[in-house]
């Protein structure tokens, strides 16, 4: 995983994207009522993906900048207090991470869609904001915790790994116990999957 402030950059950037398209998906579905006809997401057509990434293609800037600001750094804070690296596994103390990782950005970018989309672009009055918030929090937060473990995460170190393939990035001791310096100023969420691999 990253060794360098640049790989984690890359790896940041690889994280964004694909958290912020698939929680676009998600909600794109949502907003074309896809959810509530009967046989719920199997109705899903192609024209979902494309509103979607035409989202996303800004999306990922905020998701890039509040997990570089406060997530990343506050979801390892709180991992590090419910995971005993003598005891847990390292699949554990990466699980735990990213968990709490969501725990800071979902409620993050709840607020920033209910401000983008449901205010600016809506016309809803400012004062509903907390109740937009709430509802949409409630709404996105299992996806995008499922998300996270179960595709953004997974897809991006396997991409990761494969832009980096050539510089020895496939040898698994140094990914298992990386100098505590070859982690000096990446991000939490950049270097979690370490753990993991």
């Amino acid at each position: 995983m990253p060794k360098n402030r640049i790989q984690g950059v890359i790896f940041g950037i690889l994280m964004s994207v694909t958290m912020a398209y698939g929680m676009e998906v998600y909600n794109v579905a949502w907003k074309m009522g896809i959810p509530t006809m009967p046989g719920g997401f199997s109705n899903m057509t192609n024209v979902v993906f494309w509103d979607a990434l035409l989202e996303a293609a800004y999306m990922w800037l905020f998701v890039f900048l509040f997990s570089n600001l406060w997530g990343t750094h506050g979801g390892a804070a709180l991992a590090e207090k419910i995971v005993d690296p003598e005891r847990d596994s390292a699949f554990v103390q990466g699980t735990a991470r990213s968990c709490c990782t969501v725990l800071i950005m979902c409620p993050t970018m709840s607020l920033v869609a209910s401000i983008l989309f449901n205010v600016v672009l809506g016309g809803m009055p400012v004062a509903q904001l907390p109740a937009i918030w709430v509802g949409t929090l409630i709404k996105n937060f299992p996806m995008a915790l499922l998300w996270n473990l179960f595709a953004a995460g997974p897809v991006s170190r396997l991409a990761f790994r494969r832009l980096f393939s050539h510089v020895g990035m496939h040898d698994r001791e140094s990914d298992a116990a990386p100098a505590p310096d070859a982690r000096a100023g990446l991000a939490p969420q950049y270097v979690e999957a370490e753990s993991r691999d």
